[in-house]
C-alpha cells in the first residue's frame, strides 16, 4: 500500500499534547488529528478542570498565527477532573496547510486543512481488510501474513449447534457432523480471532462495494473481489443453502474441545496441528461449518438481504466493462433473494451463538438487497428490474412501520437502502408502497436522533461512550450525513456529521484516534492475535494499520478482563485513568477487548465514511 509521504509522517509524529517546558498547562486540547476539509466546520475542544476564558491561536508550520479567537463557553463536564469542555471554533480558516492549536497552556498535535485528506485514510482502512484475509490468497503486508486454514477447502458441515446459559454461549450438546464437506477457504477473519461470519462479511463487502461504485480505488476493488469470491462459496445456489459461519469461537470442556477464542496463536499455526477426531484442538484445525438453513428451505432474511446486495452491487459495477460477469452476479443475487424467509421469521441467523451478533431487524436488509437488485437489473436491462424495485418499496414500508430506530451500522442498513431507493423512485416505480418524502424523512430522523443525543455530550458525539460500537456508529452518522446531503442538497447536518468523524479521529477525552496507524496517537495494543504476535507492540511500522477498534465503553466492563492469554506478548499503553469518566473508559491493553478489539464491520463503516468525505 502506498501513502503520501506527508500522511505517513503526520500519522507517526507528535503527541497528544506538546507543552513547552515553561508553560503551566491547565487543560488538554482535543481535535481531529487527521484534519479538516477546507470549507467544512472546524471545531476542537479544550478540556479544563473548570471553565476558563481566554483566547486560542491556530499556528501554522512556520510558527505564525493563522487564526485566533476566544474559547467558547463550556458544553458540559466530562469528569470530576475535567469539569468543563469548551469549544474552539476555527471554521473560518480555509487556507490549506499543517497547523497546531494553542489554548489553555497546551499545544495540540499537528493536523491539516485541505481538500483531499481522507482518501489516504480510506486506503488504510482497506489495508486492514488485507491483513484479515484467510486462506491461500493472503497479502503479507506489514504483519508478514502467511496462508492459513487451507483445511477450509474441505470443511465438514455440522448441524446447527445448541447453546444455553446466561450468556447464551454455552454449548448444550456435542457437535454433530452431517457428512457433507464444502469449500469455504478464503474470506476475512471477523475480528481479533479467526472465525468467519457471513453476517459481518456480507455487510462489509456490500459497504465497500457501495463506496467503490462511484469511485476508482484499485485497492478497494481488489478487496471487494476477494470478499465476493468467499460469498460465492458460502451461497450454494444449486442446493439452495447459505453457509453462515466457519469455525466456532466457544469451546466446551464438557464436550472435550477448545474453541477459537481459547487458543492464542498465529492463524497459519492451525494448519500444522496433528490432530484426529476427539482431540481437544480438533476444531482448531478442522473448523466446523454451520449452515443458515437446510437445503431448499427459506433463509434468514437479514443474511439474504445483505448477501444479495453484495452480488447486485458487483453486477452494477461490472455492467459496462464485463457484462458476462455482471450477469453472473445478478443471477446469484436473484436466486438468493427468492429464498428469503419472510413469514414466521423467528430468531435471525447471525452467528452461532446468536449472542455474538444479537440482531433482530431484517426488513432493512431486504430493502437494501431488493434496491440493489433493481439497480443491477436496470443496468443490465433485465425485465425483472421493475418487480425488484416494487419489492424494495414494500420492504422499505415494512421497515418504516416496524418502529426500528437504529442507525447505520452492522445491525441496520436502511440508510444505504433508502439512498438508492430514492434514486429509483425519482425514475418512477409503478405501484410503489413508499414515497421519496418518507425515505428522506427517515434519513433525517436518523440524523436528528443523533443530533439530539449529541446535545448532551460535551464532545458532541451522538453514539454512547458507555455502550458497544461507539466508533462504527459514529462513522455511520458521518456517512449518513453525506448521503443525506447528496440526496437533498440540504447541508443542515454537515457539521454534525463532521463532528462524529472528529470524535473517532481524536476529538475525544482520551485524545486518541480509534483507527490503528492513523493520527498522532492511536491504539497500539489491539486485541488481535496476528497483530500481537507478528507486530510491533511499541507502535512501530508493523501495526494493524486501518483497523477500527470498538472505542470507549462502559467502565464496569473493564473490572475483570482476565489474565493475559497464554502465549501472548504483553502489551499495555499508558492511557492514564485521568481521562476516564465515572461511566466510560478507554483502555489500550491487549486484554481490553471491550475497547481495543478491531472488527471488519467497524472498519467497513469507516470505509464508507472516509470514501464519502
Amino acid at each position: 500500500m502506498r501513502f503520501p509521504r506527508w500522511a505517513l509522517a503526520l500519522a507517526l509524529i507528535g503527541s497528544v499534547s506538546a507543552v513547552p517546558a515553561h508553560a503551566s498547562p491547565v487543560g488538554q486540547v482535543r481535535l481531529d488529528q487527521v484534519g479538516y476539509g477546507t470549507f467544512e466546520s472546524k471545531q476542537a475542544y479544550l478540556m479544563t478542570p473548570s471553565a476558563v476564558g481566554g483566547r486560542f491561536s491556530v499556528i501554522d508550520a512556520r510558527g505564525r498565527t493563522a487564526w485566533s479567537g476566544r474559547v467558547g463557553g463550556s458544553l458540559g463536564g466530562w469528569s470530576g477532573k475535567y469539569a468543563a469542555v469548551q469549544p474552539i471554533d476555527f471554521s473560518g480558516l480555509v487556507r490549506a496547510g499543517t497547523y497546531r492549536i494553542r489554548a489553555g497552556g497546551v499545544t495540540s498535535p499537528p493536523f491539516r486543512i485541505g481538500a483531499d485528506l481522507f482518501s489516504s485514510v480510506a486506503d488504510r482502512t482497506v489495508e486492514f481488510f488485507q491483513a484479515q484475509r484467510d486462506g491461500s490468497d493472503v497479502i503479507p503486508g506489514r504483519l508478514g501474513r502467511k496462508p492459513a486454514h487451507l483445511t477450509d477447502r474441505a470443511a465438514t458441515v455440522y448441524d446447527t449447534p445448541v447453546f444455553r446459559g446466561d450468556g447464551g454461549d454455552e454449548l448444550a450438546e456435542p457437535l454433530r457432523p452431517t457428512g457433507l464437506t464444502v469449500d469455504v477457504e478464503g474470506g476475512w477473519f471477523d475480528a481479533g480471532d479467526f472465525v468467519k461470519f457471513t453476517h459481518a462479511s456480507a455487510y462489509s463487502t456490500a459497504s465497500m462495494l457501495f463506496a467503490q461504485r462511484d469511485g476508482a480505488n484499485p485497492a478497494l476493488a481488489a478487496e471487494t473481489r476477494f470478499g465476493l469470491r468467499w460469498l460465492d462459496k458460502v451461497w450454494d445456489a444449486d442446493r439452495k443453502v447459505l453457509y453462515a459461519q466457519v469455525g466456532i469461537g466457544t469451546g466446551s470442556p464438557e464436550h472435550g474441545f477448545v474453541g477459537d477464542h481459547d487458543v492464542w496463536r498465529l492463524p497459519e499455526d492451525d494448519d500444522q496441528l496433528d490432530v484426529k477426531p476427539g482431540d481437544e484442538k480438533y476444531f482448531i484445525k478442522h473448523r466446523p461449518v454451520f449452515a443458515a438453513n437446510k437445503p431448499g428451505e427459506p433463509i434468514s432474511p437479514n443474511l439474504v438481504g445483505r448477501v444479495t446486495a453484495s452480488f447486485a452491487l458487483a453486477a452494477q459495477i461490472e455492467a459496462r466493462r464485463d457484462p458476462r460477469s455482471a450477469r453472473s452476479h445478478l443471477d446469484q443475487a436473484a436466486s438468493l433473494f427468492a429464498s428469503a424467509k419472510t413469514t414466521d421469521v423467528g430468531e435471525l441467523v447471525t452467528a452461532f451463538p446468536h449472542a455474538y451478533y444479537p440482531e433482530d431487524s431484517w426488513a432493512d436488509d431486504m430493502e437494501f438487497g431488493a434496491t440493489q437488485l433493481a439497480l443491477a437489473g436496470k443496468a443490465l436491462r433485465d425485465p425483472r428490474a421493475t418487480g425488484w424495485a416494487r419489492a424494495a418499496t414494500h420492504w422499505a414500508a415494512v421497515h418504516l412501520a416496524s418502529g426500528d430506530t437504529d442507525t447505520l451500522n452492522v445491525y441496520n442498513t436502511s440508510a444505504l437502502g433508502h439512498y438508492d431507493l430514492v434514486r429509483l423512485l425519482r425514475a418512477g416505480i409503478p405501484g410503489a408502497e413508499v414515497t421519496e418524502a418518507q425515505l428522506v424523512g427517515d434519513l433525517r430522523r436518523q440524523l436528528q436522533s443523533g443530533v439530539d443525543s449529541a446535545a448532551s455530550s460535551p464532545f458532541r458525539t451522538a453514539a454512547s461512550v458507555s455502550s458497544f460500537d461507539v466508533a462504527t456508529r459514529s462513522f455511520g452518522f458521518a456517512a449518513t450525513a453525506r448521503l443525506y446531503r447528496a440526496l437533498t442538497r440540504d447541508r443542515s447536518f454537515d457539521a454534525f456529521g463532521v463532528r462524529q468523524r472528529n470524535f473517532t479521529l481524536g476529538a475525544n477525552a482520551w485524545g486518541t484516534t480509534l483507527v490503528v496507524g492513523v493520527g498522532s496517537r492511536f491504539p497500539e495494543c489491539p486485541h488481535h492475535q496476528a497483530a500481537n504476535l507478528s507486530g510491533d507492540p511499541d507502535g512501530g511500522h508493523r501495526v494493524l494499520v486501518g483497523g477500527v477498534v470498538n472505542g470507549p465503553n462502559a467502565a464496569e466492563l473493564f473490572a475483570d478482563l482476565g489474565e493475559m492469554p497464554e502465549g501472548a506478548i504483553p502489551c499495555t499503553k499508558p492511557y492514564t485513568r485521568e481521562f476516564d469518566s465515572a461511566s466510560s473508559r478507554f483502555v489500550d491493553e491487549l486484554t481490553s477487548w471491550p475497547s481495543s478489539e478491531p472488527a471488519i464491520d467497524f472498519t467497513a463503516t469507516a470505509v464508507l465514511a472516509f470514501s464519502l468525505a
